[in-house]
């Protein structure tokens, strides 16, 4: 059961997080010295404008999370906690569930997550809700010596970004889904069905790598806070080419086509094309959905390549160029 959380389940947070935080060496928690605010947790959030929710299993505390409004039309997502016993059970999704839909009936524009850097299995949970790391890490000075990774995501609507190094790194889940998911519908995107995970994570990996060293610009794609999207520009051209760029996966996972994903990512690879003095761009695609989208929006068909490349059965799949002045 999640319900509202209460000042008088302060003992059940306390022990969930002293014991989150014993399994990870040198966390140290110092309930009256450094986080108070436990012995009437409801009343602090409720104080800052937040709402804070508990799980609740045969009487005891079994999970937890709160939210608040922070600067900007952003809402921070905090102490997310979840007892070992309830990993893999769905209810972490449901809490964090719980907290983002009350930011957003608030208004939240963007969500906001802090998580320490030991936290690793957080980490995964967090960037398989489409969240990516964003900004510097920062020190808490406490006495566990905590260093902090920011996660964020836009809350609502269609939003597209540029991810730098950190954030591809850590949207590689995700955009691994969205591979495979694209690549099962039958695009044709270098891969085959069925694509392993770790192939497809190893293919962002190395795009992150590109992010890094500036030779590729990645864009992702969240529609109402999932991540769905994402298209890449490749920068590294050859030395008599400087004003050149070439669009590639541009992908938009199967369940969310048709609501302007494509035109977005589109409009926004122009934009960056521009940002980097680029402005000649060229792509290729097999399919029919892709040219029509290509050519509405003013890309020019530089011509076709019959059996270009094979498809899940072997059989030939042609391919078009395309290429746009910016």
């Amino acid at each position: 059961m999640i319900r509202p959380g209460r000042d008088s389940d302060a003992e059940g947070f306390i022990a969930l997080i002293g014991a989150a935080w014993a399994e990870y060496p040198g966390c140290v928690l110092d309930v009256d010295g450094e986080v108070p605010e436990l012995r009437a947790l409801a009343t602090h959030f409720a104080g800052q404008g937040g709402a804070l929710w508990v799980a609740e299993h045969d009487g005891q505390v079994a999970g937890m999370v709160g939210t608040r409004p922070i600067e900007d039309g952003g809402w921070e997502i905090c102490r997310m906690y979840l007892a070992a016993g309830e990993r893999g059970s769905g209810l972490a999704q449901r809490l964090l569930e719980t907290a983002e839909a009350h930011a957003k009936a608030a208004g939240a524009e963007r969500l906001v997550l802090w998580s320490d850097t030991r936290f690793d299995r957080a980490h995964r949970f967090y960037e398989k809700q489409s969240y990516v790391r964003q900004g510097a890490i920062r020190a808490l000075g406490d006495l566990s010596n905590s260093l902090e990774f920011r996660y964020a995501k836009p809350a609502r609507r269609l939003v597209v970004k540029a991810l730098d190094a950190a954030a591809a790194a850590s949207a590689e889940r995700r955009l691994s889904e969205i591979l495979i998911g694209c690549v099962e519908a039958g695009a044709s995107v270098y891969f085959l069905p069925p694509l392993a995970m770790e192939v497809a994570r190893g293919f962002w990996r190395n795009v992150a790598k590109d992010v890094a060293t500036g030779g590729r610009v990645l864009l992702a794609a969240w529609l109402d806070g999932a991540l769905v999207g994402t298209a890449q520009l490749g920068l590294d051209m050859p030395q008599n080419q400087p004003h050149r760029a070439d669009v590639v996966k541009v992908l938009v996972h199967p369940a969310t086509r048709r609501a302007g994903i494509g035109r977005a990512l589109m409009r926004r690879i122009e934009v960056e094309a521009q940002a980097h003095g680029r402005r000649l761009l060229v792509l290729d695609t097999a399919g029919d959905a892709g040219e029509k989208l290509y050519s509405a929006m003013g890309w020019q068909e530089a011509g076709t390549i019959p059996g270009f490349a094979l498809d899940g059965r072997g059989g030939e799949v042609a391919t078009t160029f395309f290429w746009k002045r910016v």
